[in-house]
């Protein structure tokens, strides 16, 4: 008979919400463990059995930590804001708040059918006014603070020390250039049809849906977290995470030591700086290459040449940054028809523009030195502009040579780097451009200030109006929370702001402080703001008074584990480190980094083994895996398809084979009348059977505490198998063993645990301890192979001396009808494993 999965489910799942079994508080007599999920955004579609893999995970780790005696954290939430339940309220009119809270429903009714242990009353939801309050209140702690480059950190605005002399005028200019929240005119990715700027993550997926993007220049709230880069590269070498994921946060952050040089433009008393980490390849450097964005671009642009820049700038426009910087793609650029002069060789140099400079990049321009760059190889190749050699060691008549080499070709009259190494030219030049006043030594990121403002509707308002004279200024904090209005239509306005800007009963609004007519700002916030600080919330999240207390904050933080998909990688966790970093430096946090551990698991594909979508028809719905199957086969077979970190297909076959162990597992303590298995008796253990129980412990532990939960599977599916048919199984050996499985199938566990002739949950039962001693083999069977056949076997003690155990084969009976008469060639023992004679 199969075990009643869905009743055994239900009851149980009932119990832990009735009695709040996983609630948890502040306790100092144990030592906490914050175990967090990357929480989901909750869509239409809900749940499919991928998502629920992490979350499983850290439900099992956490149930196990909680029987270790941890005070454990796990909390769960809803990252709720986001483009796709705007364009659902654009189609439909329903408002997004509406489609929001049916999907959180479905979402929360299939995590708890999973049985995971959350603390329900955590829970959090990015949209709602209680919750997005505190995200305007951290904006406006980031906008009125600037960063100390001396101190190395961020200080409230009110301590920036301004020049006596300004008009008040030039007092606001100054204020707002060292805010850390600025309004900057930026090339962003337009998406007209949606009426939306999009993040640079985004672009391909609604280009794929049949949208036109393009960039374009507009009004946008910018957070300056260039300022931390240095200290975000730096702090990642504190950080357990994968080696891979902190290789790619330090490529987003891209730090570059080099110089600056500045290239005077011919005939004008203006010039354009360079970053360059090749100062050593200056006297290469044939001609110059601006963004096509380059505000010098209108300035210097001849008149014969106006038509084709204008028409590559406009070209330009629609493509996204991923797109121009592609390496594959054939370059393209045109000839603006001015000229600069190359400070190392006083010739002027042609001034070009092309797409696969970034404007966000460096400078927005850049020296190219064909010779020893493969980019700007490609593009003298197919311009025909000089290519000069100024670093021996390759054949730049074939191809660049972009290795470390002698300086050649590089001298003028007043310095020569002419058989220098790269690394010594580097320096003199350097030294040179510094002396000569034409650029210094600089230390240069490829990081960019973070764009954060989007034209929506659905996102939290930002706490700001604008005076009558364009002047912005925070609202006070007591105005906390700026709701959002209620609206008939979610369409943006025609002129590229938001919805909100349609709202004018909404937009024309009092400065609460005066009381004259102001307006408020019509952008929102993007998604990435929830989700930026959700971690801090779940400690405290019914604080009405501050977004979270002091004390709590310094028990549960730093958050100790943290899994989540790999896709957030960079920017989340990017963002997510530099909001803690400024809320850390204006003494709100006491931990300087957000999230100790990182895990990233890896993709379940569907069974076709492509990525599960509704379009290839390839989506599994965990709903008819848990009506099927059960929650507990579901968790197990997520766990054991393998390591956590891998990507792999999911498998209705294997999910069967799960669910039968899980029969096993019944039939090994349950007979056929529901009632305890009259095999389990209370026996004492001893031997082999210790010996093993303790194994076993030993295995499931350590498997855990790597996170290696497919191993520690393998390891009870081989108890069940050795017990199943046991006409006496030792109780304690049945109630060891229902403990190690209860964090990986809890409902099982604790049904099965109460017929152990428990009255309470198990949830909180103390983990099974192994005593190493006890798991050591003392005893092995000894294998004696003759040419490579096995002619004998038996059993010996560990470590045993080799000249004993030759002896031991030499003298067995069937090995000597084997040998006898033969000469032997050699001897070879395997150390605890087998003696081979090889004979003629």
């Amino acid at each position: 008979m199969n075990y009643p999965f869905a009743e055994i489910e239900n009851k149980w799942q009932k119990y832990w919400d009735d009695n709040q079994t996983f609630h948890v508080t502040e306790d100092h007599s144990k030592p906490k463990l914050y175990i967090l999920d990357m929480f989901p955004y909750p869509s239409g579609a809900g749940l499919h059995v991928g998502h629920p893999e992490g979350y499983t995970a850290t439900d099992i780790y956490s149930r196990y930590k909680r029987m270790c005696g941890f005070n454990v954290l796990h909390p769960m939430g809803w990252d709720a804001f986001g483009l796709p339940a705007e364009r659902y309220a654009m189609q439909t009119g329903i408002h997004p708040s509406i489609t929001t809270r049916e999907n959180i429903a479905t979402f929360k009714r299939q995590i708890k059918m999973l049985g995971l242990s959350y603390d329900w009353s955590r829970e959090i939801n990015t949209t709602d006014p209680k919750y997005y309050k505190w995200t305007q209140w951290i904006f406006l702690k980031i906008y009125n603070s600037w960063y100390d480059t001396n101190l190395d950190k961020a200080r409230p605005i009110s301590e920036l020390p301004i020049p006596s002399h300004l008009s008040e005028k030039e007092r606001y200019e100054y204020i707002s250039k060292h805010r850390l929240a600025y309004l900057s005119e930026m090339p962003v990715n337009w998406c007209s049809e949606l009426g939306t700027v999009l993040a640079n993550e985004e672009v391909d997926e609604w280009i794929g849906k049949g949208y036109t993007v393009e960039r374009r220049a507009m009004r946008q709230w910018m957070l300056r977290i260039t300022a931390y880069a240095e200290r975000l590269e730096k702090d990642l070498a504190e950080l357990d995470w994968h080696p891979g994921i902190l290789e790619m946060q330090r490529n987003w952050i891209g730090r570059s030591e080099g110089a600056e040089a500045n290239f005077a433009i011919a005939g004008s008393k203006k010039s354009i700086r360079v970053f360059t980490t090749r100062a050593d390849t200056m006297f290469g450097a044939t001609y110059m290459v601006l963004a096509p964005e380059h505000p010098f671009v209108d300035e210097i642009t001849a008149p014969e040449q106006r038509k084709v820049v204008d028409d590559y700038r406009n070209q330009a426009k629609t493509k996204s940054e991923l797109d121009r910087i592609t390496q594959e793609k054939q370059k393209t650029g045109v000839f603006t028809g001015a000229y600069a002069v190359n400070p190392a060789t006083k010739k002027n140099i042609p001034i070009w523009i092309a797409d696969y400079v970034i404007i966000t990049y460096g400078t927005g321009a850049i020296m190219a030195v064909p010779g020893h760059d493969e980019r700007d190889y490609e593009f003298a190749k197919q311009f025909n502009l000089p290519i000069v050699e100024v670093v021996s060691g390759g054949d730049i008549s074939k191809e660049a040579y972009t290795g470390d080499g002698l300086a050649v070709n590089s001298a003028n009259d007043e310095v020569s780097l002419n058989g220098l190494s790269t690394e010594d030219a580097k320096v003199r030049m350097a030294e040179w451009l510094e002396k000569k006043g034409l650029g210094k030594r600089s230390i240069n990121y490829k990081l960019r200030d973070w764009l954060f403002s989007r034209q929506r509707y659905w996102g939290e308002p930002f706490p700001l109006i604008y005076l009558a004279d364009g002047t912005v200024k925070d609202l006070p904090e007591t105005d906390l929370p700026i709701l959002l209005p209620e609206s008939k239509s979610y369409k943006p306005s025609n002129s590229g702001e938001s919805a909100l800007a349609t709202i004018t009963e909404w937009v024309n609004t009092f400065d609460p402080q005066t009381g004259k007519p102001v307006k408020r700002e019509t952008h929102t916030m993007p998604q990435w703001a929830g989700s930026c600080w959700y971690y801090l919330r779940y400690i405290d999240p019914d604080n009405d008074r501050e977004f979270i207390s002091k004390e709590k904050e310094k028990y549960w933080m730093p958050v100790d584990l943290y899994v989540g998909g790999a896709e957030h990688a960079v920017l989340h966790l990017l963002y997510a480190r530099f909001w803690h970093k400024v809320l850390y430096d204006l003494g709100y946090l006491s931990t300087k980094e957000p999230f100790k551990r990182l895990i990233n698991q890896g993709t379940i594909l569907g069974e076709d083994g492509q990525k599960m979508s509704k379009s290839r028809g390839n989506v599994v719905n965990p709903d008819d895996v848990v009506s099927e199957y059960g929650a507990d086969a579901m968790r197990l077979f997520e766990m054991f398809m393998g390591p956590l970190v891998d990507t792999k297909p999911w498998s209705t076959h294997g999910v069967e084979g799960v669910y039968r162990f899980l029969n096993r597992v019944w039939r090994m303590l349950v007979d056929e009348n529901d009632l305890l298995h009259s095999t389990i008796k209370d026996v004492p253990i001893s031997g082999d059977d210790e010996r093993f129980m303790h194994q076993t412990i030993k295995k499931v532990t350590l498997d855990l505490e790597g996170m290696n939960f497919n191993t520690a599977i393998s390891q009870m599916m081989i108890f069940v198998n050795e017990f199943l048919n046991r006409e006496v199984k030792p109780r304690c050996m049945m109630e060891t063993f229902v403990l190690l499985l209860s964090p990986f199938a809890p409902h099982i566990a604790e049904e099965l645990w109460q017929k152990l002739g428990h009255s309470s949950s198990l949830a909180f039962e103390k983990w099974p301890q192994y005593n190493e001693s006890k798991t050591a083999v003392n005893t092995i069977e000894f294998v004696v192979q003759v040419n490579g056949k096995v002619r004998s076997k038996f059993p010996v003690s560990v470590d045993m001396d080799e000249d004993v155990l030759k002896k031991m084969a030499l003298e067995d009976e069937n090995v000597k009808r084997h040998i006898d008469g033969k000469q032997i060639v050699k001897i070879v023992v395997v150390k605890n494993k087998l003696v081979s004679l090889v004979v003629k």
